[in-house]
Formats: C-alpha cells, structure tokens, sequence
C-alpha cells in the first residue's frame, strides 16, 4: 500500500483500486479507516480511486500529538497527499464527516479542486449540522420496518435524553437492513478510533462566516448527494449546504440512508460517474 509523509511526520498510507483518472477519497466515521467504503458501488469501473486513511486509522500512523486529530488540522495532510499523487487538480469524493474536512480543504485551496462531491455530508464548517429533530423525522419513515418498535424509542433516547449508543438502532443509518448492511456496521468498531473521532470536532475546528466567504469563491462544479431516508443530513439540510456554492447541484437518492452506495450501487455509482463526467469547468443546474 503507498504512503507518504505529512509536514509532521507522520506517515499516511492510501489505497488504489479501479481504473480510469484519479479520484481522490476522504472517508467519514469520524476517523473510520477507508476500507469501510469499499468499491463505493462499483465505481471503480469507472476511475481508479484513492482511499485515504487519515491520521491514526487503518493503515496510517499514529501522530505524536493527538490534536492533530481536529479537522482542521488535517487539511494540509490532503494538501501534501495531492502533491504526493502529482495531480495539478484533483477530483475529490468525501463521505459524511469527511465531508467536513472536504470543505475545509475546498476553502483553503479551492484551486486545486476539479470537481467535488459531497456523499451525506456533515456541513459543520458552515456552521450546520444535523438535529435530532431531523433524525428523528427522518426515523419516522421507518415505522413500517419490522425492527422499528424496539429501535426507535432506543434511538429517540440516544438523541435527547444523552442515552448510550444502542446497536438496536443501527438499521437507521442504512436504506436496507439486510446482511450488507449488517456485515457493514459489524466492521465499524474496529475500523474506528474512538479517540480521534472525539478530538475531530474539537471546539476551535470551525470559523463558519470564514469558510463561507472562501467558499462563495469556488469555481469548481460541486454534487451534494443525500439519502432520502438519511437523517444526518436530510435531503433540506443538504439543499442549504449545496447554496454555499456558486456551481453546485443536488441528488437525493429515494430510499437511501447514510451509505448510498450499499443500497443501490447501480444508482449511486450512475449518478455520481456522470456527474464526474461532465467537463471540468462547466457549472451543473441547481437542483433545489
């Protein structure tokens, strides 16, 4: 597996799989290995992707100092990864949290980004993100599931009342709660470090009216894809994060949850190779 060094050190490894021009990815968790993503639904057919493990997951290493964890503290460690990979300008994909370090990246270096897609993306860096009235809302949807009587109160405990984490309610992050879904979320635990996700979101990470203004100056095409069944964020929640850009459009994929591609990889991977097939450069319709 490649790897590279960051300005501090520590060295970070990637994986490639599929053919065809570059894509780079972030995965979300927060700091879930990216093995959790897969193929992203086949789209390895259609460009050769590049799967970043970001600092203390998968196979990268651990940093010297953990608070390097933040998120912001993580976007030149995508600068240098790009310089790595001798790419001018790059095409970037990153999934929910990942999305966050995503807009971080776009805002500070908006020049190197191609196009960018945003799969169920945490908008924290504009100051947004999903309620638990939101994902509550979106649980409702659910209530023909068979597992929705015993998942749902557990869920709505976990949300307001401060409860703990309940597997019980994990097929609400998922479209379809079927052996993939499941054999999914039975690889998240030890695909995640716990201590790095805590440190991701660490007061200080954000400055929103900042990351705005950088980002209304983004030339670059942008595709904010959600879930039609994904509370975190809901298809609403995604339209408000795709108006922070001047050239952005949104897909909502009926009936999917946070992992899109798990759920229907025939539509995910369509939608999203045609959006990276359109010539860089040329502003999408806005979708709202």
């Amino acid at each position: 597996m490649p790897s590279f060094s960051t300005a501090d050190g520590t060295r970070l490894a990637y994986h490639l799989c599929g053919t065809g021009e570059p894509l780079a990815v972030l995965p979300g968790g927060p700091m879930r290995a990216s093995a959790y993503l897969g193929d992203l639904g086949g789209l390895t057919a259609d460009r050769r992707l590049a799967l970043l493990d970001l600092r203390g997951t998968g196979g990268s290493a651990v940093p010297a100092d953990p608070a390097t964890y933040r998120c912001d503290r993580m976007v030149e460690d995508v600068e240098v990864w790009r310089a790595h990979m001798g790419l001018e300008h790059m095409d970037l994909l990153a999934h929910s949290a990942g999305a966050a370090l995503a807009l971080l990246y776009a805002a500070r270096h908006p020049h190197r980004i191609r196009r960018l897609v945003l799969v169920t993306p945490n908008p924290s860096p504009l100051g947004m993100r999903a309620t638990p009235q939101d994902r509550l809302a979106a649980a409702l949807l659910r209530a023909d599931e068979p597992w929705f009587a015993r998942a749902y109160p557990a869920f709505r405990a976990w949300l307001a009342d401060g409860a703990d984490f309940d597997d019980v309610f994990l097929p609400f992050f998922y479209g379809r709660w079927d052996d993939t879904a499941r054999a999914h979320a039975d690889a998240e635990p030890e695909q995640t470090n716990d201590e790095a996700g805590d440190r991701y979101f660490a007061e200080g990470a954000f400055a929103p009216g900042v990351t705005r203004t950088a980002l209304a100056a983004l030339t670059a095409p942008v595709l904010v894809y959600a879930g039609g069944a994904d509370g975190g964020p809901r298809p609403a929640l995604a339209r408000r994060t795709a108006r922070a850009f001047p050239h952005a459009e949104v897909t909502v994929q009926p009936g999917a949850g946070h992992y899109p591609w798990l759920d229907d990889p025939r539509w995910f991977r369509g939608r999203v190779a045609a959006f990276l097939g359109t010539p860089a450069g040329t502003a999408p319709s806005r979708t709202r």
